[in-house]
C-alpha cells in the first residue's frame, strides 16, 4: 500500500511540473522572454536566500542531533592514551573548515540574490586586485600552517617506536583474505622470525622453529589488552592490502605485504569501564535485540573490535574481531592460560626441529610443576601403592643406563631440591623394563638405571643413607607388552616413599 501511495505522489508531481512548464512557456509568448526570464531571475533569488537558511540550519541540526554517533564525540571519546590529540586535530579543523563552509555558502547564495539578473544592469570585469589575492592567500596559509605543524606535533607523538629497553606489549597482526592471525611475543616478549617460504597448513605465518623466540609464541582468537600498559602491534599481511584499524582507540594503520608496518598505544579504559560510560547516553538504553525489549541493552553488549578498513575482497566484512581490554591482573591471568603454537600444534611434528629433544628449557616449568604436584600426592598419601610415582621425564639412551641429563635434568634437579626440604623423607628409586629380550638382562639395565638416577640425585647433595636403588626388570609392568605404546609405558624409573 506504501509502495503505490508513493508511486501516485511522484506522478502527481511530475504532472504538476509539467503542466508548471507549459503555464510558463505559454506565458512567455504572452508577456515576452525577456520579462519571463527577469521575473524567474528575480523569484530563484529570493528562493536561493530560504534554500540558504534551509540548508544551513539543516546541516547544523543534524550535525548537532547526530554528534553523539560520530566517532570521537560524545560517547566514543578515545579509549586510549594518544587518542585525545587525534581528537583534538578533528575538532580544529572542523572549526576552520566549518568557517569556511558557513561563510562560503553565506556568500554563494547572497551573490544569487544580490547580483540576479535586472533589466539594463551590465557585469563588472575585475582583471585583478593585489590587495584581495594578498588577503586570499595569506589566511588560508595562516590556517594550514596551524593545522599542518599541528598534525604533524600529533602524528610525531602517535608514531614514535619505544625504545629497546621500554616496558612493552609486542603483538603481531596479519591480514589475510579473510581473517586476522594474531601473535603475541610470550615470555621473553620478543617475537620470533617468519619466512614467507615455510608457509602451510600448520604454520601459517611461516615461523622459524630453529629461532628460539618462536618457541613461545601463542596464536589467540580474541585480542586481549591490559589497561595502562603500552602496545606494540606489529603490522603485516599474507596477501593483499589490509588495514589494521581499532576505531576506539584511534588506531589505524595499513598491512602492506612484504613492508611490516607498527603503531604504538596505550589503552586508558577497559571493555566494562567504556561500557559504563555509554550508559550514559539515551542511545546506548536500547534493547540490544529489537525483538526482546527485555534483554541486555546496547551499552551491555558493547565490545571493542578489530576491523579491517581496506575493502580487501567480497569477504571484507569476516575479519572482524573483539578486542577485550582488561586489568593487568585479568591480562596476566589470561597469558598463564595460553599455550604456544609451537607447543600446541608443531612439538613432535615432521616440522620441529627439536623432536629428538625430550624436554626443551621451555617445559622445565611444567616438569617441575607436575614433579612437586606428584611429590605433594605421594607425601601425603595414606595408601602405599600411591606413594609411588612415575619419572616420566627421566629418559636414558637405548639399551643403555645411561642418563639423557640434558632431558632428564629438569625432574631429577627438582627433586634434589623437593629432598632438601625434606630431610626425613626415605625413598626408593626403581627400574623397569618391558619383556623384548633377555629377562636376566632386562633385570640388570633396570638395576643399572635406578643406580644411575641415585648416582645423579646424589651428585646433587641427596644423603646416599636417604636412598635406594632396585632393579625389578620385566616383572612388574603396568601395561600389555603386546603393543609399542604398552612397552614404551613399562620402561619407566619410578620413585618411591619408603619413609617420611
Amino acid at each position: 500500500m506504501t509502495t503505490v501511495v508513493v508511486l501516485l505522489c511522484i506522478i502527481l508531481i511530475a504532472v504538476v511540473a509539467l503542466q508548471v512548464g507549459k503555464v510558463t512557456e505559454l506565458a512567455g509568448k504572452i508577456r515576452g522572454e525577456e520579462e519571463v526570464q527577469l521575473s524567474s531571475n528575480r523569484a530563484n533569488s529570493r528562493l536561493s536566500l530560504i534554500f540558504m537558511v534551509v540548508f544551513l540550519v539543516g546541516t547544523i541540526w543534524s550535525a548537532y542531533h547526530y554528534k553523539n554517533w560520530m566517532l570521537w564525540y560524545g560517547p566514543h571519546e578515545a579509549a586510549s592514551a594518544h587518542g585525545g590529540n587525534l581528537d583534538f586535530m578533528f575538532d580544529l579543523t572542523l572549526v576552520f573548515t566549518g568557517i569556511v563552509f558557513i561563510l562560503t555558502q553565506i556568500l554563494l547564495f547572497w551573490f544569487v540574490y544580490k547580483y540576479a539578473g535586472r533589466k539594463g544592469s551590465k557585469s563588472y570585469f575585475q582583471a585583478h586586485d593585489t590587495k584581495l589575492e594578498i588577503i586570499w592567500t595569506a589566511i588560508p596559509a595562516v590556517v594550514m600552517t596551524f593545522l599542518v605543524v599541528g598534525g604533524l606535533d600529533a602524528w610525531n607523538s602517535v608514531m614514535a617506536d619505544v625504545d629497546p629497553d621500554e616496558e612493552v606489549i609486542n603483538i603481531e597482526a596479519t591480514g589475510m583474505q579473510f581473517a586476522w592471525i594474531l601473535r603475541y611475543a610470550g615470555e621473553d616478549n620478543k617475537l620470533g622470525a617468519r619466512d614467507y617460504k615455510l608457509i602451510d597448513g600448520i604454520n601459517p605465518l611461516g615461523q622459524d622453529w630453529t629461532d628460539d623466540k618462536n618457541l613461545d609464541d601463542f596464536q589467540p582468537s580474541d585480542l586481549v589488552l591490559p589497561v595502562g600498559k603500552k602496545v606494540r602491534v606489529r603490522i603485516t599481511s599474507r596477501d593483499v592490502l589490509h588495514n589494521f584499524d581499532l576505531p576506539h582507540f584511534r588506531v589505524k594503520m595499513d598491512a602492506v605485504p612484504g613492508i611490516p608496518t607498527y603503531f604504538v598505544f596505550t589503552p586508558t579504559k577497559t571493555t566494562e569501564e567504556y561500557r559504563q560510560s555509554l550508559s550514559e547516553y539515551p542511545e546506548y538504553q536500547q534493547p540490544s535485540d529489537p525483538n526482546d525489549p527485555e534483554g541486555p541493552k546496547l551499552w551491555e553488549t558493547f565490545d571493542y573490535e578489530l576491523a579491517c578498513a581496506e575493502l580487501c575482497g567480497k569477504g571484507h566484512f569476516s575479519m572482524r574481531k573483539i578486542v577485550k581490554v582488561v586489568s593487568e591482573a585479568e591480562y596476566e591471568a589470561w597469558v598463564n592460560q595460553q599455550q604456544s603454537y609451537y607447543l600446541s600444534t608443531i612439538r613432535g611434528t615432521e616440522g620441529d626441529p627439536y623432536r629428538d629433544t625430550k624436554v626443551l628449557p621451555m617445559e622445565a616449568g611444567k616438569v617441575e610443576s607436575e614433579t612437586t604436584d606428584a611429590f605433594k600426592s605421594a607425601l601425603e598419601a595414606e595408601d602405599a601403592a600411591k606413594k609411588v610415582f612415575q619419572l616420566s621425564y627421566v629418559f636414558f639412551n637405548t639399551g643403555s643406563a645411561e642418563l639423557d641429563s640434558g632431558s632428564s635434568k629438569y625432574q631429577l634437579d627438582k627433586l634434589a631440591a623437593i629432598l632438601a626440604d625434606n630431610p626425613t623423607v626415605k625413598i626408593e628409586l626403581g627400574g623397569h623394563t618391558d619383556n623384548t629380550g633377555d629377562a636376566e638382562n632386562n633385570q640388570t639395565l633396570s638395576k643399572a638405571r635406578a643406580e644411575s638416577v641415585y648416582n645423579y640425585l646424589a651428585s646433587k647433595g641427596v644423603d646416599a643413607s636417604r636412598m635406594s636403588a632396585v632393579g625389578y626388570g620385566q616383572n612388574s609392568p603396568i601395561d600389555t607388552n603386546d603393543t609399542e605404546e604398552g612397552r614404551a609405558n613399562n620402561r619407566r624409573t619410578e620413585f618411591k616413599i619408603v619413609e617420611q
